[in-house]
């Protein structure tokens, strides 16, 4: 039984600059299958980390969302603590980092890379 769930509702969106780096990173590692594999583990200054990597195999209880030609592939226990999270890129002079928008997140460090929920 095939139990892959592939969904035109995203449970994660990502911001037109998000896609673009994704695309970017993508293209400079010679990434032409696969995608971007968001997820959540324990760990980090407020308990929960998101971890972010490319990845060219999709778990049978994967979610996989395209968008805007980027698939976002999110594990069903990461799901549950990134629904309805957006994903956007902020780039200055020095440097550039994804910056996450979680609204199950109930506290988060001052890095933006760990939370609670």
């Amino acid at each position: 039984m095939d139990t892959l769930q592939t969904t035109e509702t995203p449970i994660v969106r990502l911001t037109e600059t998000a896609v673009q780096e994704v695309k970017r990173l993508m293209d400079l590692q010679d990434l032409a299958e696969g995608g971007l594999r968001l997820g959540v583990k324990g760990g980090g200054c407020s308990g929960l980390s998101y971890t972010v990597n490319f990845d060219d195999n999709v778990g049978e209880f994967d979610t996989v969302c395209e968008q805007d030609g980027v698939k976002v592939i999110i594990d069903a226990k990461s799901a549950i603590y990134l629904e309805g999270m957006q994903l956007d890129y902020h780039k200055d002079m020095v440097s550039g980092a994804f910056k996450f928008h979680n609204p199950n997140a109930t506290k988060t460090c001052g890095c933006g890379e760990s939370f609670s929920a």
